[in-house]
């Protein structure tokens, strides 16, 4: 059961890395990206890796994604000429 929960969130990984890179809306990808960071913390906790998983759901769940959708929604999205 534990090889194939692994299997199972590796292949999750690799889908949303795949969709961050494909989407045309950055929104998009930054949420893709939280959810990366989350399946990534869970892939850490069944391996074991309590404290790995804690700080990657702190800082890569939470943290970044929260820094990401802050600066889309600070930046212009056309120049004015």
């Amino acid at each position: 059961m534990h090889y194939s929960m692994s299997i199972a969130f590796l292949v999750l990984l690799v889908v949303c890395a795949i969709a961050a890179l494909t989407v045309r809306q950055l929104i998009s990808a930054v949420v893709i990206f939280g959810v990366f960071s989350f399946f990534s913390a869970i892939f850490f906790a069944t391996l074991g890796a309590l404290d790995v998983a804690f700080t990657e759901a702190a800082v890569g769940a939470a943290v970044t994604t929260v820094f990401f959708v802050s600066a889309l929604f600070r930046t212009r999205k056309h120049e004015s000429q």
